[in-house]
């Protein structure tokens, strides 16, 4: 078996060699396209340049404006070229016997890029065709739900989205429902998982879907198109440029303007061998349309691909086909379908299909046979009774009619094949080398063919191995082959299963390395208070926990909330999906995987942002916020309140020196987090950071004194994380209110009970009275239809109804609660509603304590260790205050009180209402004092470097230099 490394394996782009440690996921932009060996002349009417990877275009005649998938121009006049993908099918190596002039017509489309005749030559970015082949590592993607994208552009069939589509949750890949089998496992690397590992990181490029307004960084001039899928962005750094000025920058990512916030992938270590995706980012699952799934595989509705158009046979001339491209298809009943002529010779059906599941091979490799309708019916035992298509021509008078619907591709028998192998090193000068494999090749022998020829010594094979990668675009799998394993065999094995998963499937040689199995699991709802050998055996009750490869390695005993250290890939996938099906005490466990920060390998200038957003805030803007954040920043970093809440990510930034926090939401989701931090404080290595706030409620008074707005109304992501780069740090005072009730007689049988006493946390204000009866009604109202309340001025309507309701209420509060101040009793005058409060903002920015100076107390501020004590009279008191007419009436100030309530009275604090029963109120300062960030009332004029800018967010004016 002689085996040489093939001519036409190439090289990384530009240096002629990989840049040691700096892999890319997306495919490589200016790879040469010269011709495979032993391809003849093109045929008359094609025109492909040098510079055009993979692409085949033929001229055309357009009859409706077209723009060039270029530059992104409109093409004039009524010629344009389009690459249809029609690629000769030929032999990879010289050594095999050259193609006759017969075998160079075979063609396969499936590629739809337009360009001007003038740019053919210019043209960089590849083929759909080959760019799976392209992609240096291998990363899959987390498609979330369907959704409806405007001007967007599916980077597979590079038609516009004009239907319910998909997209990754942590690139900018667009993509049609039924395309999505054909994209390239090209997603951001976002953590190292053991496989090829490395320090440097090149840009990420990833084409089209721009802004119309994006500038390129290298000319300066218009590189965003909303019309066709044009430019490229890098998705680390947010650099914008032509696919062809993009090959003039420097191929390092620097991470661009956020660089400083972005937690770097190559300091985030997790192994998730067993673990999708969506599993590792914390990603909620959902049900998204796989290939032919639901009714579109029941009922022939299943669109091409290469179009959203569904097909017919409307004319008597035509007929539509079901093709399907093996076992795994057919067992889901998974097809597309092919509509071509009723006179159409076999060759040309096949190309067809071929040509429908994007399959560049050529077409005599393959055949067609059709399936009985017992097969369709789910009757596997019936799937050797499939006839060739020959065959069922062969049979009846009527050369189509009378032939079946329903058709799989089947490869034909290979006495040898062309095997591509990729190092799973990265301290190698070439892509891959190619050897021919037979029947009698196996593992190992190909591992001791391919050593020499890239530069390894033959002695040392026992240390490697062969490697099966399938690179789904939903999940990238890895199988180590045994040494035994007949390789022609393997690839039989897989084109039986899916024709289409030879070109998703790769071998790599790789080391034979012993790494140690480390997965840690967060599971939250448990029983607060317990020790850890408690918590040990709890959750060996319930889940069955393996105790010699599952410890317990961090307790968050007064949250409820355990890491669990697993030492076994199978256990950790076991006890997760387990624990989201588990309930203990009545309360629903909560499991996430999470990765391992590896804090010495921080750059000294990084201080990354820690993200936290609740989805349910805003108007559900947070469900969208969410998905802009983990794309501009690392998605390890980003987290959703409602999965777990703060506790997770706190745990994973505990060894972080220096981070930040922003929080998204009302001020009820800031005191959550907050009150997260102080419990969580000790264990962090910071232990004191600074928290940012994106206001999603309908209040927002705390946003609102730190200059965040009134609420988020749709701003730029990027400019949000600009502004909290250059927020200033202040310091803000936080109190605890001890509630201790006494004496509460029980309805039922009079019996005398205590309420064991409760400890809240104040950020904002606490309210005694009618200021508290309006909030609850609000709350529950809420909580009976929480499906209206999702914008803030429906809420601050129902504010308003509510209020109405009360405006003729009288309950005399002054003769129904004690005011102690600094252990001084103070006397209250006639009022409804007592109010403490710590910030000058109340009910949505209103000035409750008013700007009239007094001489008996002192100028407020958020950080000066005192409250504020206001009285309101009623609801009309509360809507003059809040329309700015009056002001509330100054009682006290002090940092100590004490209120006693003789009768059951509503009580709110920062927004969360409640009955309280009668007893003391204890109200006092928490040390320390918290570390806020407030928004700069300008952005500093400093120099910045045009590369360090998301040109896309804010792009520059025609006169800027």
């Amino acid at each position: 078996m002689a085996a040489a490394a093939e001519p036409g394996a190439r090289t990384w782009p530009g240096s002629g060699s990989p840049r040691l440690g700096s892999p890319a996921g997306s495919p490589v932009l200016g790879i040469s396209g010269r011709a495979r060996p032993g391809s003849g002349p093109e045929r008359t009417g094609r025109a492909t340049g040098p510079a055009a990877p993979g692409h085949s275009f033929r001229k055309v005649t357009l009859t409706k404006p077209t723009f060039c998938h270029l530059c992104s121009d409109f093409i004039w006049g009524l010629a344009g070229f389009l690459c249809d993908g029609t690629r000769k099918v030929f032999c990879i190596q010289q050594a095999l016997p050259q193609p006759t002039e017969e075998a160079a017509g075979k063609t396969v489309q499936v590629c739809n890029f337009m360009s001007h005749e003038k740019c053919l030559k210019q043209v960089k970015t590849p083929c759909t065709s080959i760019a799976p082949s392209l992609v240096r590592v291998p990363v899959a993607h987390c498609f979330g739900s369907l959704g409806l994208y405007k001007r967007k552009f599916c980077v597979v069939c590079r038609k516009s989205l004009e239907v319910p589509a998909l997209r990754c949750e942590v690139c900018e890949l667009h993509v049609h429902p039924d395309c999505v089998p054909f994209a390239c496992s090209d997603c951001r690397q976002c953590h190292q998982d053991g496989q090829q590992d490395y320090d440097t990181y090149h840009h990420h490029w990833r084409e089209g879907n721009l802004p119309s307004g994006a500038r390129c960084e290298v000319c300066r001039k218009t590189c965003g198109s909303s019309d066709v899928l044009a430019g490229v962005r890098c998705e680390w750094c947010g650099v914008q440029a032509h696919s062809v000025c993009s090959t003039a920058l420097p191929p390092e990512c620097t991470f661009g303007r956020l660089r400083s916030m972005v937690l770097p992938p190559s300091c985030v270590r997790l192994l998730s061998r067993n673990f999708s995706k969506m599993h590792c980012f914390r990603i909620p699952e959902t049900i998204a349309l796989e290939l032919g799934d639901g009714d579109d595989g029941l009922d022939g509705s299943a669109a091409t691909g290469l179009g959203r158009e569904v097909l017919t046979a409307t004319e008597s001339t035509k007929q539509t086909l079901k093709i399907f491209d093996g076992n795994d298809s057919m067992r889901k009943n998974q097809f597309r379908l092919v509509t071509v002529s009723r006179l159409a010779r076999n060759e040309e059906v096949m190309e067809a299909a071929l040509r429908a599941y994007y399959i560049n091979e050529d077409p005599r490799d393959f055949q067609l046979q059709a399936l009985p309708l017992t097969i369709l019916s789910g009757n596997a035992q019936a799937l050797g009774k499939a006839g060739t298509m020959e065959e069922e021509a062969s049979k009846g008078s009527g050369p189509r009619d009378s032939m079946p619907e329903a058709w799989v591709i089947r490869s034909l028998p290979r006495a040898q094949e062309i095997l591509k192998i990729y190092p799973g090193w990265l301290k190698v000068g070439v892509a891959y080398v190619s050897i021919r494999v037979n029947s009698q090749s196996t593992a190992q022998s190909v591992v001791q063919e391919v050593l020499p020829l890239l530069g390894r010594q033959v002695e040392d094979q026992e240390r490697f191995q062969l490697i099966e990668v399938l690179m789904s675009s939903r999940q990238v799998q890895r199988t180590v082959l045994i040494d035994e394993e007949l390789l022609l065999d393997r690839l039989w094995d897989i084109r039986q299963t899916s024709v289409r998963q030879v070109s998703q499937t790769r071998f790599y040689v790789a080391e034979s390395r012993a790494m140690a199995t480390h997965v840690s699991l967060f599971v939250g709802g448990l029983p607060p208070g317990l020790s850890p050998q408690d918590y040990s055996n709890l959750l060996h009750e319930a889940m069955a926990t393996k105790a010699a490869v599952v410890s317990v390695s961090h307790v968050y005993s007064s949250q409820g909330a355990v890491i669990l250290d697993v030492t076994c890939f199978s256990e950790a996938e076991r006890l997760y999906m387990l624990a989201r099906d588990t309930a203990v005490h009545g309360r629903p466990l909560t499991a996430l995987v999470l990765p391992e920060v590896l804090h010495t390998k921080l750059p000294p200038d990084c201080c990354p942002l820690l993200v936290f957003v609740n989805p349910k805030s805003g108007g559900l803007k947070g469900r969208e916020l969410l998905c802009s954040f983990r794309k501009l920043l690392n998605p390890h970093q980003v987290f959703e309140l409602t999965n777990g809440g703060p506790l997770p990510g706190f745990h994973l930034f505990s060894q972080v020196p220096c981070f930040r926090v922003l929080v998204c939401g009302g001020d009820g989701t800031v005191g959550w987090v907050l009150a997260a931090l102080e419990e969580t404080r000790r264990h962090l290595a910071c232990p004191e950071p600074s928290v940012a706030i994106l206001p999603l409620g309908t209040g927002n008074d705390l946003g609102r004194v730190l200059r965040w707005g009134a609420g988020y109304s749709g701003e730029d992501p990027f400019s949000v994380l600009v502004s909290v780069d250059e927020a200033d740090a202040v310091l803000m005072d936080r109190w605890t209110i001890l509630l201790d009730a006494h004496e509460t007689d029980s309805m039922e049988n009079s019996v005398v009970d205590t309420e064991p006493p409760k400890i809240v946390q104040m950020n904002n204000y606490c309210g005694i009275g009618i200021d508290a009866e309006l909030s609850l009604d609000f709350h529950q109202a809420r909580e009976e239809e929480p499906g209206k309340f999702t914008s803030r001025f429906h809420n601050k309507g129902v504010y308003v109804r509510v209020g109405l309701q009360k405006i003729s209420h009288s309950r005399s509060l002054h003769k129904e609660i004690r005011l102690q101040v600094e252990q001084q009793e103070v006397e209250l005058p006639s009022i409804e509603g007592l109010i403490f409060i710590n910030i000058p903002s109340w009910g949505s920015g209103a000035d409750l304590w008013g700007s009239d100076s007094d001489s008996r107390f002192e100028k407020p501020r958020i950080d000066d260790g005192l409250l504020e004590v206001v009285g309101v009279t009623g609801v009309v008191h509360m809507g003059q205050v809040q329309g700015g007419l009056r002001s509330g009436i100054r009682i006290a100030q002090g940092s100590y009180f004490r209120v006693t309530l003789l009768k059951a009275t509503p009580v709110q604090v920062d927004g969360e209402p409640w009955v309280q029963a009668p007893g003391h109120m204890i109200i006092s300062a928490t040390a320390p004092k918290v570390h806020m960030l407030r928004k700069a009332k300008q952005k500093p004029r400093k120099a910045v470097n045009i590369r360090d800018t998301r040109v896309d967010t804010l792009p520059v004016p025609e006169s800027s230099p």
